[in-house]
């Protein structure tokens, strides 16, 4: 079956109904919008979204027969209470028929992943998963991490939990295997191997210190590793020391020692007892106080690449097998499935589930329940760590919440805030100057908020700081006003913190005043009379109060950690900028001169610079370069 078309595109078979209704919030009149798209309805496979007054999403659901489905909702007494409050909400609908079930449950997860509406459940970490690429687009093949889509030629080994489990696996994949992992372009003009080849994490091809032959050998042994057959390596490992002994060649010998104790480290590190056992991801949930946790286990060919805890939302009065079918199938949008995954628990629509996911894969996928043997046992495992993580879940969000009692009480804010938002600024005299914002809330850091902000208003001065801020909060503020006007899609801040003192806040302020939005709580952080290095921050507030807090107050820790997370992100988009415009060059804003064509400018003159004081008999010259281009060239560096 194949997989489905993106949401915004639909074949012949394919139809969409929307119909709208009256903008009160009342439950009958969402019952009657309802009601109004089922004269219309077929009883086909589709996908359906509920909509609100102002075209918002509010539910996106599946079904096998759309107007079988869909029904249910006019018959409100039978309806939990979420359920309820959704369709009073109700004012119009969007039908999208497929032409089967497991189509329209791709479908599904595609829109929850676009629409991330409130009566859905969701998926709330949307990180990709690091994985380890072994390319094949050279000669000598690179062994590295990657992110993202996979677009680059060559073989995926993941997921992995974690930046962390990617690195050290990593770091033990270059000891036994010594494949190189550097880039094409630092492979391409060494002159002499790198630290690398010194301390035996690289074999130097690139220096001809391994023939291209024996380097593919070693690229089929780490293919063989990474397919689940370690101990194969392992035999071959051993004779190849067992040989280079008996040849007295105890150098090589300890060579192959060595590769075999990283062998030995990754599969300690990484085995648990799944030899055998092959790809499959495991899935555990534990449920408290209306907080759900999903334990992942991912087991590639019998080793474990690591574990992730994960906490959806809008769980309440969510069945929990219907919360683990509704996880995985936005899970698996993102993530190739295995060939194998295990639930702790029956779930609805599992023989859909499984047909959606093979779809997907291209291959056959397993949906299964163990009920005995090493299976289970890795179940067991999964459930207890969904356990561990939820109590400490829970642990830190209870202190989180007394931490936003106490900053409320500190500030005088209506009640603990939901969002916090941290603002600072970076640049070097002036220079590649942005804005950075950090969002924070109950759960801690939300990363997916974040947002930075490129000084580019003529303007503003350089290097002045109030005038950034200032530039910053006023675009920001726009965007908000224009886009949720209504302050109900909990995308306005309770709490706004300042990087800066008095007159960053007084800035800031200003702006505010003038955009009418007066009522959002301002507090200005400066550092103390010893910069901060005591730990006694001044906190400016805007009636024109200073607030000092004790050394080891616990709220204080949190303000700084707030301050400092904003500090660490603005520095690292200003480097990232920095960076670029390092790497770049005055072609780069020449029109009709891309990547290829800059290259061969070059190539041929060999700097920018002569390429702007070549005349225009010399562009025309240059390979690649028509007479028009040469022309738009000449003048673009003559006409200023």
């Amino acid at each position: 079956m194949p997989k489905p078309p993106a949401p915004d595109r639909f074949n012949e078979e394919k139809a969409v109904f929307t119909v709208r209704g009256a903008d009160a919030p009342n439950l009958d009149e969402g019952v009657q919008a309802i009601r109004t798209v089922l004269k219309t309805l077929p009883a086909r496979p589709g996908v359906y979204r509920m909509l609100d007054a102002r075209g918002d999403v509010l539910y996106v659901g599946k079904a096998r027969a759309l107007r079988n489905r869909v029904v249910n909702y006019t018959q409100v007494t039978r309806l939990p209470k979420r359920l309820q409050r959704m369709v009073a909400q109700t004012r119009s609908m969007t039908i999208v028929t497929t032409n089967n079930e497991a189509e329209a449950l791709l479908l599904e997860a595609q829109l929850i992943k676009r629409y991330r509406p409130p009566y859905n459940v969701l998926l709330r970490d949307d990180k990709s998963f690091p994985f380890i690429l072994l390319r094949a687009d050279h000669a000598f093949p690179r062994i590295h991490k990657h992110r993202g889509a996979r677009k680059a030629k060559g073989s995926y080994y993941g997921p992995f939990a974690s930046a962390g489990s990617v690195t050290r696996t990593l770091n033990a994949l270059q000891k036994l295997f010594l494949l190189r992992s550097c880039t094409d372009s630092f492979f391409a003009n060494r002159s002499r191997p790198c630290l690398l080849y010194q301390i035996k994490r690289c074999s130097a091809p690139c220096v001809g210190r391994i023939a291209e032959d024996a380097y593919a050998e070693l690229v089929d042994d780490a293919k063989a590793f990474l397919a689940g057959k370690s101990t194969q390596v392992q035999r071959k490992l051993g004779a190849a020391m067992e040989r280079a002994s008996a040849d007295l060649d105890f150098e090589l010998a300890a060579i192959y020692r060595d590769r075999l104790k990283a062998l030995t480290f990754i599969q300690g590190g990484q085995a648990i007892n799944a030899e055998g056992l092959g790809d499959l991801d495991i899935f555990a949930l534990a449920r408290t106080a209306g907080v759900v946790c999903i334990q992942a286990f991912f087991i590639r060919g019998g080793q474990n690449w690591g574990h992730r805890a994960f906490f959806p939302s809008h769980v309440t009065d969510v069945p929990d097998d219907e919360v683990m079918a509704s996880f995985l199938v936005q899970f698996y949008e993102s993530v190739p499935p295995p060939k194998m995954v295990l639930v702790d628990r029956d779930l609805p629509g599992a023989e859909v589930l499984t047909e959606a996911l093979g779809a997907q894969a291209g291959f056959r996928v397993a949906l299964s329940r163990p009920q005995r043997g090493d299976r289970l046992r890795l179940i067991r495992q999964a459930e207890r760590n969904a356990v561990e993580a939820l109590e400490r879940r829970m642990a830190e969000t209870t202190t989180q919440a007394k931490l936003l009692r106490e900053l409320a009480d500190l500030f005088e804010l209506d009640g603990p805030p939901d969002r916090i938002e941290i603002y600072d600024n970076s640049h070097i005299m002036g220079t590649n100057a942005l804005g950075a914002m950090v969002v924070a809330g109950p759960e801690g850091f939300r990363k997916n908020a974040y947002r930075k902000f490129n000084i580019k208003r003529g303007e503003t001065v350089p290097g002045d700081d109030f005038a950034m801020m200032r530039e910053v909060l006023e675009r920001r503020f726009a965007r908000a006003r224009s886009e949720d006007p209504d302050r109900d899609g909990g995308e306005w801040p309770d709490l706004v913190l300042i990087d800066g003192g008095r007159g960053q806040l007084n800035a800031v302020r200003q702006v505010l005043e003038e955009m009418g939005v007066e009522d959002v709580p301002l507090v200005g952080i400066a550092k103390g009379p010893h910069h901060g290095r005591d730990g006694r921050e001044v906190f400016h507030l805007t009636d024109g109060r200073e607030i000092s807090l004790p050394p080891n107050a616990p709220v204080l820790f949190y303000l700084q950690r707030l301050r400092d997370e904003a500090h660490r992100f603005a520095i690292g988009a200003h480097r990232t900028r920095r960076a670029k415009q390092i790497g770049g060059s005055s072609l780069d804003e020449v029109p009709g001169v891309g990547p290829a064509r800059k290259k061969a400018l070059l190539m041929h003159f060999g700097t920018a610079r002569a390429v702007r004081d070549a005349s225009l008999e010399d562009l025309c010259r240059a390979p690649g370069v028509s007479t028009g281009v040469a022309q738009g060239i000449y003048d673009f560096f003559h006409s200023r």
